[in-house]
């Protein structure tokens, strides 16, 4: 007889090794019966499904406890409990009680470990999830926020993301963000259609990415607000579009990195920017 409660437990909350988390991660899926999400990038791992599965904070709570217990009593070290999952976690009607679930089980098992929310930034037009996560990220719960902003360019924007979100309302609501809460930036970094960002695309992207650094800086160095890092990543796993996205070269996205670094230090402020190939 199959045990169906295991099964809905797998399928919300699952650890997995995290290149960028530099460890073993517990990821929380809000999705587990379809992909949910505004985005359509061509390098998203995530294939097409579904299944019977229903989302419940109950039993998402129940399994990350189990998880977490186990985790504990195998001597592993957990780095981080991270919504991410088949699609655009904030755009769950469940989210923010998810959060504040999940929030209280770091605290109470593994109160070392970083909570994150790896975020498209589509919830954050909605004021209700804006405040949420600004909070979170402001309060007790040290909410790690990792943003995406894969494009400098809308044209850019078009072939990497391709939503129906307009770019400068997406940005917009970054800065904005990043005026009020820690954010770090997250950036896929590959090949489209066989071709890599031209020149223009990347160097729109450094700009704009320094302009959001700088424009948050002061408040920021006082109230632990602003960027506080940039990741830039590349593409590691299969995808349902394949090939239409292909990963680049290391030293590509060590190129980018490096300029920016640069152009961070010579205005005086020192950020991590990180290569995770």
């Amino acid at each position: 007889m199959e045990n169906h409660r295991e099964r809905e437990e797998g399928a919300l909350v699952y650890p997995v090794y995290s290149r960028r988390s530099r460890g073993l991660s517990v990821g929380v899926n809000l999705f587990p019966d379809r992909k949910v999400c505004p985005f359509d990038c061509p390098y998203c791992e995530v294939f097409p499904f579904t299944t019977k599965v229903r989302f419940s904070t109950e039993t998402m709570a129940r399994a990350l406890r189990s998880v977490l217990i186990r985790e504990r009593e195998e001597g592993a070290l957990v780095r981080d409990i991270c919504f991410s999952g088949n699609g655009e976690p904030t755009l769950s009607p469940w989210f923010p009680e998810a959060l504040e679930a999940a929030a209280r089980l770091r605290n109470e098992l593994v109160p070392r470990a970083d909570l994150v929310v790896i975020t498209n930034g589509a919830g954050l037009p909605d004021r209700r999830i804006f405040a949420v996560l600004r909070d979170a990220a402001r309060g007790p719960e040290a909410l790690k926020l990792w943003l995406k902003l894969d494009a400098g360019t809308e044209g850019w924007y078009r072939e990497i993301n391709r939503s129906s979100i307009p770019f400068a309302v997406l940005l917009g609501k970054i800065r904005e963000f990043a005026g009020e809460a820690p954010v770090i930036i997250q950036t896929m970094v590959c090949k489209i259609r066989g071709l890599p960002p031209p020149p223009e695309e990347a160097e729109a992207w450094e700009t704009t990415v320094f302009d959001l650094i700088m424009g948050c800086a002061g408040e920021g160095e006082r109230s632990g607000t602003g960027v506080q890092g940039v990741q830039i990543y590349g593409k590691a796993r299969p995808a349902p579009q394949d090939p239409l996205a292909a990963a680049l070269e290391v030293s590509f996205l060590q190129s980018r990195a490096l300029s920016l670094k640069k152009k961070l230090e010579k205005a005086g402020k020192g950020l991590p920017v990180e290569v995770f190939a």
